[in-house]
């Protein structure tokens, strides 16, 4: 496990203009730390600690720790919103943890043993990811950093469903939650596409004029 800590600063020049001056001016990123009894908390983050910490996989799918002057806050990344054209950080909205009380979070998926997967080896397939991470449900002690999903055994035209991720203890899924019908597909393994379409034009029909020719 990674730990992860940002340090930040409280801040009370709120408002479009302010936020602006302070991604010009000193580098750091404004950022809202809300949820439990407390009330919201307008903090400020330093522009490169949260870049490197955003290279990470893991810290969306994290426990962070976030020092503002000298207190901790365990908190969660909820939403980013980055320059439309540039794609840097603009806000980061952090929301708390409580420990004893569940979180919604986004984990992302690891997918393991594609190489030796059956249906790629013995079958000729390719396998395709329909999900490339999951919404689980759990205690914040019991959050996964990721998820795997092991393709070996999943045969040509096999599918992977919801329903056979094999989760840690103490995790579920939200959208199996909703009902059988939620049970998607997470990757597939499927016949190439050229081999699909070269099968295809070898058993259509000849037209009168091929025939004539021959």
């Amino acid at each position: 496990m990674v730990d992860f800590t940002l340090r930040a600063i409280a801040r009370d020049d709120l408002g479009k203009g302010a936020s602006r001056r302070l991604r010009r001016n000193a580098d750091m990123v404004p950022a809202i730390i809300y949820g439990g009894s407390k009330a919201p908390q307008s903090v400020s983050l330093e522009a490169r600690e949260l870049k490197k910490a955003l290279e990470n996989e893991a810290f969306f799918s994290h426990v962070i720790k976030v020092d503002v002057d000298g207190k901790n806050n365990n908190v969660l990344i909820k939403a980013l919103q980055r320059h439309p054209a540039k794609g840097h950080v603009m806000h980061v909205d952090l929301l708390r943890v409580i420990a004893g009380h569940e979180v919604t979070v986004l984990v992302p998926l690891h997918f393991i043993n594609e190489k030796s997967c059956v249906g790629v080896k013995q079958g000729g397939g390719i396998i395709s990811h329909t999900m490339t991470e999951v919404e689980v449900h759990c205690l914040p002690k019991d959050l996964p950093e990721f998820i795997e999903v092991d393709m070996a055994e999943v045969e040509l035209n096999g599918i992977v469903h919801l329903t056979d991720l094999k989760l840690p203890k103490g995790v579920s899924l939200t959208a199996l939650a909703q009902g059988a019908d939620h049970d998607l597909p997470v990757a597939n393994v499927h016949a190439p596409r050229v081999a699909v379409e070269d099968e295809a034009d070898a058993e259509a029909p000849k037209d009168a004029g091929e025939e004539s020719a021959e």
